[in-house]
């Protein structure tokens, strides 16, 4: 969906003040943003509270972080919003994608059917558990694991999509699950599971998903960059400081449940942040030397390109 709004100085009220660069006066320009179908990916919704007038943004919806990663690789969108792990695993091989900003943490669950004897994560020993390769929930539980004196061949891990979680739990086609909200706050809702953990105790804390681009749209249209940046930062803080809003959208826009919504945010497992902070830089930086651990990939990403906080270093909360 196209939306366009003049933005107003009060757009947000009680907000801090972030400033807004110039861009492009002269005339409209359509900007391509992707975002996934997840409660954690609401973020563009809200932009069209904060652009500029000159400034449509259409919003590409994927089902996969994946899928996600590549539009922007492929530039068949110019910004996109996805998981750290499509992001890193883009960035090893060489694919041209930057991270300029956060975009959300938390947004996890390791979900077990009510009434099972599966507790903890050491609980899950020989249990039929639902993980979505290359997913950034797949690299935490695989660490959850190690740090319980598991790996993940003492599972049995079943390839299934974030969507398909909560019914495969529900049928009992699975045990357990490692999935993004807001399938765990449903399985909460509904009574259908009992929740294991959040699975954040980690060197990773709740680093989820990130705000990527292009080398191409770095080197070529800065501006535009910041520009986009700083309409994320603002609809991120006006998010979290706006749950209801946020779970209203999320209804609207993705047909969610609203009492898993409603739980989901109500545990403050959802948090939408902007900032490169030296925090999620570190963060970053552990998941793909977990990854690299992990053998998901070959090589550690050239972080000098990959990780640019330049953009986000130059926008101010006053």
């Amino acid at each position: 969906m196209i939306n366009r709004r003049h933005l107003l100085a009060s757009a947000g009220a009680g907000l801090g003040v972030i400033a807004m660069p110039n861009i492009l006066r002269a005339q409209a320009r359509t900007v391509k943003m992707g975002s996934l179908r997840l409660i954690h990916s609401m973020t563009p919704h809200f932009y069209e509270k904060f652009a500029p007038s000159n400034l449509k943004i259409e919003i590409i919806t994927f089902d996969s972080p994946t899928d996600g990663k590549n539009a922007v690789v492929t530039k068949s969108v110019d910004f996109g919003g996805f998981g750290i792990a499509a992001a890193t695993l883009g960035a090893a091989a060489g694919e041209p994608v930057v991270v300029v900003g956060a975009f959300c943490n938390k947004g996890m669950g390791v979900i077990a059917k009510a009434g099972s004897d599966i507790k903890t994560v050491k609980d899950l020993k020989g249990k039929k558990v639902g993980i979505w390769p290359g997913s950034t929930q797949e690299v935490f539980i695989m660490e959850r694991l190690r740090l319980e004196g598991l790996s993940i061949r003492d599972v049995v891990a079943t390839r299934v999509p974030f969507g398909e979680m909560h019914a495969m739990l529900s049928r009992g086609d699975i045990d357990a699950y490692v999935g993004a909200e807001p399938g765990p706050g449903l399985s909460l809702a509904t009574g259908v599971g009992q929740l294991v953990e959040y699975p954040y105790n980690t060197a990773m804390g709740g680093l989820n998903m990130i705000f990527a681009t292009s080398e191409e749209m770095v080197a070529k249209d800065p501006e535009l960059v910041k520009t986009m940046l700083t309409v994320h930062a603002k609809a991120s803080e006006f998010m979290m400081k706006n749950k209801d809003a946020v779970a209203e959208m999320t209804v609207a826009k993705l047909g969610a449940n609203k009492a898993a919504v409603e739980t989901a945010l109500k545990a403050d497992n959802v948090e939408y942040i902007w900032k490169l902070d030296e925090t999620v830089l570190r963060q970053a930086r552990t998941y793909a030397e977990q990854m690299l651990s992990l053998k998901q990939i070959r090589a550690l990403p050239d972080f000098s390109k990959f990780l640019n906080p330049s953009f986000s270093n130059t926008i101010t909360t006053a």
